[in-house]
């Protein structure tokens, strides 16, 4: 059985060398495709060479432009490498353009869709990720959810078959690389760092780096925290920065982006996280990290329930108030939070064996 993976991006790369993994034990023929959508070398190849993620037979090479022309330009170049594979299965990871351009080319040629981390909403469709998620679950025959949440809202929205809820393999990614980061890696001695005596940010998503008032809200509240905060520029955010003229805040220090590895321990060595990363929001969790979510909603609303998250949108006075109740509470997460909300850390596997195991609802 051969099965074509597209990635685009950063988190793609995570979850895709977990089932990658899985898939090979599991003896399945599996052909990645690389769309470009990060085309950084920061961004991108240090992921292939850490995580030791095959090289993809194909790499489109298509980063830039608008939304639609980014996805239609995806589709197009899609369309032919699905004629040339002709897979069983095309397996598509959370919602960026190039997941959504993946599942309109694939479904288009009758070729069965999976997608992993399918069910997620943040209920904001002015979130170009949001439509990317409700299209590509539309059309897939597998949907592979993290959580019972997403499960649910698929099932208020009448989609009960094909639904699994497998864990979240990003999970599974972080428990099998936190070690190996600990002993491979020191990005704390190389930046001069030292445990629970800074913040880590991250700045990237267009509603906070293309609003010029909204980048300027978030700049001035971390001009206000009490503590270094330690922030990986992703080239989005460093042009926004730039054609601000602003100068950076003297307790902000920008770094290169960095593999997953250095992120990992940057991650689990923070004081507490500040964000508007979906991904970054869960490895908070999975390290034990406070959270403050840059955003008015998130997609992974049982982190709220479990009080290991706080929204504050770009708001500098909520900002601050998020950060001085996590130093309150000696930014320790809550007893309530429990990692079985994504499962047992064996994600991949069931998404190898599910591919291996069920047939097309719609291709059948």
């Amino acid at each position: 059985m051969k099965i074509v993976t597209v990635v685009g991006a950063r988190p793609q790369f995570i979850k895709a060398a977990t089932v990658s993994r899985a898939l090979l034990d599991a003896g399945v023929d599996e052909v990645l495709i690389h769309t470009g959508q990060h085309f950084d070398a920061n961004m991108s190849d240090v992921f292939f060479d850490e995580l030791r993620i095959p090289r993809p037979a194909h790499h489109l090479g298509i980063g830039g432009g608008s939304h639609g022309q980014q996805t239609g330009r995806m589709m197009e170049q899609l369309d032919a490498a699905i004629r040339t594979e002709q897979p069983r299965w095309m397996l598509v990871y959370g919602d960026t353009n190039s997941t959504l351009a993946a599942a309109l080319a694939a479904v288009k040629l009758h070729v069965p869709v999976a997608h992993v981390e399918a069910g997620l909403r943040s209920f904001n469709r002015r979130m170009p990720e949001e439509i990317n998620r409700i299209v590509a679950d539309a059309v897939s025959d597998l949907l592979l959810c993290p959580t019972a949440v997403a499960v649910e809202n698929l099932r208020r929205e009448g989609v009960t078959r094909g639904v699994h809820q497998t864990g979240d393999v990003m999970y599974d990614s972080v428990r099998f690389n936190l070690e190996l980061a600990r002993a491979k890696t020191d990005p704390l001695s190389r930046l001069g760092l030292r445990v629970g005596e800074y913040y880590l940010a991250t700045i990237h998503r267009a509603e906070n780096t293309d609003d010029a008032s909204r980048l300027a809200g978030i700049l001035t509240a971390l001009e206000r925290l009490p503590r270094l905060v330690v922030l990986p520029l992703h080239p989005r955010t460093a042009k926004s920065l730039a054609a601000t003229g602003r100068e950076r805040p003297a307790n902000v220090r920008l770094i290169e982006p960095v593999g997953y590895l250095d992120m990992l321990r940057l991650e689990a060595s923070a004081r507490l996280i500040l964000t508007d990363s979906g991904g970054v929001q869960k490895e908070a969790f999975f390290v034990g990290r406070p959270c403050v979510t840059l955003r008015e909603q998130t997609e992974w609303t049982e982190l709220l329930d479990a009080g290991a998250n706080i929204l504050t949108g770009a708001d500098p006075d909520c900002i601050v108030a998020a950060v001085e109740q996590w130093e309150g509470a000696d930014a320790r997460l809550p007893a309530a939070c429990d990692d079985q909300l994504y499962g047992d850390g064996h994600a991949a596997e069931q998404v190898a064996g599910l591919l291996q195991s069920e047939s097309p609802v719609w291709f059948a």
